[in-house]
């Protein structure tokens, strides 16, 4: 018999009630986002660090609640993909800023 939050290749999928928990904190930590830049603060530097954190934060709800990405031998693969994804994108727009900054260095001559 066949448990119905597995496919046939056997990996496990989520519960409603996970899918709810992961709506309710992305729904939440959006809310805050929209808070601190909403209400006034001393420093811009710490409004970009409070954005960058609840961003992180979303991240990884999204990743472990609607992904499904664990730390489980099953989920080995997806892992390493996603690391190999994240790197890849991580060297074309440090390759890009680099470019395009060396670029206007040189022509600003």
């Amino acid at each position: 018999m066949s448990n119905p939050h597995t496919s046939s290749s056997g990996e496990s999928h989520g519960s409603v009630s996970s899918y709810i928990i992961g709506f309710v904190l992305a729904v939440v930590l959006t809310v805050l986002s929209f808070g601190v830049v909403m209400t006034p603060q001393p420093s811009p530097a710490g409004t970009l660090a409070a954005i960058s954190a609840l961003a992180l934060v979303q991240v990884l709800v999204h990743l472990h609640y609607f992904l499904h990405m664990g730390g489980s031998s099953e989920q080995r693969w997806n892992n390493m993909c996603f690391v190999f994804t994240v790197a890849f994108v991580a060297i074309l727009i440090v390759g890009t800023v680099f470019i395009m900054n060396n670029t206007e260095h040189m022509m600003s001559r």
